[in-house]
């Protein structure tokens, strides 16, 4: 099974497809700025679950921003967990700064 994960910018998220069918197999949701990606809501179609298609997501955003040098905000709980899971991509989970001195 090939897993093709393209960025879909005009929907805002990036879309999954299988062995080169038009249908798409599972999505993740993204905002985007110019120096943050929020992925917001990720969700595979029913038929594809079990099957690597969250983790290509994922993995295939979480590149982009990297090479994009853009921080992640993972408030989707799927991008959360697999980041926790996979220590190689937390630095580039976004860290808040306050900037209000005691």
């Amino acid at each position: 099974m090939a897993v093709e994960v393209t960025d879909a910018p005009e929907a805002h998220r990036y879309e999954a497809r299988v062995d080169g069918e038009s249908k798409v197999a599972g999505f993740a949701d993204y905002i985007r700025t110019g120096e943050l990606v929020a992925f917001v809501h990720t969700e595979v179609a029913p038929a594809y679950e079990g099957r690597g298609i969250g983790a290509a997501l994922v993995r295939t955003a979480l590149d982009e921003a990297r090479a994009a040098n853009l921080r992640v905000l993972a408030i989707c709980p799927f991008f959360a967990g697999w980041i926790a899971r996979h220590p190689e991509y937390r630095d580039l989970l976004y860290q808040s700064r306050s900037n209000v001195s005691d």
